[in-house]
């Protein structure tokens, strides 16, 4: 895990800069309260977040002077870290939607006091799943940031025309034709997903939120759990098929490998870059399943910030949170990351609605769940797909596969130590 402290110096140059402003007419600037703060974030928003606070510090320069410790940690892995010790947790960090559950459970998260009802209004009210995500017995626990949280079909217009990306067969095929691969990380279960969903199988966190309820093995559905990984052994075995994660992914475009992929708007910056006019993206196609052709679906999803419930600046701590996420951070983090916003009025920029990347999300959110899973899905469905993506050396029994995958999928969370 790839983690380092920086402390600023911007809350340095901020009080270089007030003591200036003190002889220019600033009105008590000497008594601003001086705070600091420890914040998480994936390491290519660190600058976003620098940003953010120095403007944050600009508007409270007569209040508050905010200096604070910067580290590197994945948005996916910060439950675990938040959750190990509460009390010496980041006062402020970024997380996926998938976290929200266990870290409010545990107490992890600090009630928005501060402006709940302004960002419930500015994601869309409560009705939004947005607001549902980060609302519990009515009370607001996390401030939300993206709403990229979700996957769709990236292409290469030099190879494909809009036609060619509506079915996987006709990707696959054009692909090992050029030499050239398509690419789906099979060892996530957040993208096997798709497949299974398609075929309209089942996967929801139970109410308790320490378990699945799954039927991915199922028998006795139109589309069965062994259809589905029969298509997928198809796919695995295809000569214009990899499976790559998301930094191998990004790779493979630049160096012109990967002609098509699936994976998230995270990386929409990177393949612009590396394809310019030729960059396509779109809903996320069809796939041969027991003969017949089934819509893939995918996980739609929000990243968030949480305040520490711990922090010794609760109040503080949720107004920079709430600026952080407000609608010019977000068109910020657009530009810089082209991550879609969440709030409605940053979403409906001109620059925003451009975006191929934002029009493929909207185009596959009528095929899309809010991802809703406990724990132990992540391994089980990681370790079938390697096995899957590997053309199951082993050649095991694809039911018996199945079987233990789910076993394991619906197992109850390991408490947390």
């Amino acid at each position: 895990m790839f983690k380092i402290g920086r402390t600023t110096i911007l809350g340095l140059f901020a009080a270089a800069l007030l003591s200036g402003l003190t002889g220019c007419g600033a009105d008590k600037t000497e008594e601003a309260e001086i705070i600091h703060l420890s914040l998480w974030s994936d390491e290519r928003s660190a600058a976003l977040i620098e940003e953010g606070i120095a403007d944050f510090n600009r508007e409270y320069a007569d209040q508050v002077r905010i200096e604070y410790t910067l580290s590197f940690e994945g948005e996916d892995t910060c439950k675990e870290m938040v959750l190990a010790d509460p009390e010496n947790a980041a006062d402020i960090y970024s997380f996926a939607d998938d976290q929200f559950e266990e870290l409010w459970r545990s107490g992890a998260l600090l009630e928005n006091t501060y402006d709940a009802d302004a960002v419930i209004e500015a994601v869309g009210g409560k009705e939004t799943a947005a607001a549902q995500v980060v609302t519990r017995d009515g009370k607001v626990y996390a401030y939300p940031e993206t709403a990229g949280n979700g996957y769709f079909l990236y292409y290469h217009k030099g190879y494909f025309t809009e036609e060619d990306v509506t079915a996987l067969d006709r990707i696959l095929e054009i692909a090992a034709r050029k030499n050239r691969k398509f690419t789906m990380d099979f060892s996530s279960g957040w993208y096997l997903y798709s497949f299974f969903r398609g075929a309209g199988l089942t996967l929801e966190c139970s109410e308790d939120g320490s378990s699945n309820i799954c039927n991915w093995n199922a028998t006795d559905t139109k589309y069965t759990g062994m259809d589905v990984a029969e298509a997928l052994l198809a796919i695995a075995g295809h000569e214009g098929f990899i499976s790559l994660g998301d930094d191998e992914f990004v790779e493979g475009v630049q160096d012109g490998t990967i002609i098509a992929g699936v994976n998230g708007p995270w990386n929409a910056e990177y393949v612009k870059q590396a394809w310019g006019e030729d960059y396509g993206a779109v809903k996320l196609p069809t796939y041969t399943l027991a003969g017949e052709q089934v819509q893939m679906y995918s996980f739609s999803g929000f990243k968030l910030i949480g305040v520490n419930a711990y922090t010794e600046y609760p109040q503080w701590c949720r107004m920079l949170a709430s600026y952080l996420t407000n609608e010019e951070n977000q068109l910020r983090r657009f530009a810089v990351t082209g991550e879609c916003p969440v709030n409605l009025q940053a979403a409906g920029a001109e620059e925003v609605q451009r975006a191929p990347a934002v029009a493929a999300l909207a185009e596959q959110s009528a095929y899309s769940t809010v991802q809703s899973v406990a724990d132990p899905f992540w391994d089980a469905s990681s370790l079938f797909g390697i096995t899957i993506a590997g053309g199951n050396q082993g050649k095991r029994d694809l039911q018996t596969l199945l079987d233990e995958m789910v076993e394991q999928i619906m197992m109850p969370s390991a408490p947390e130590e």
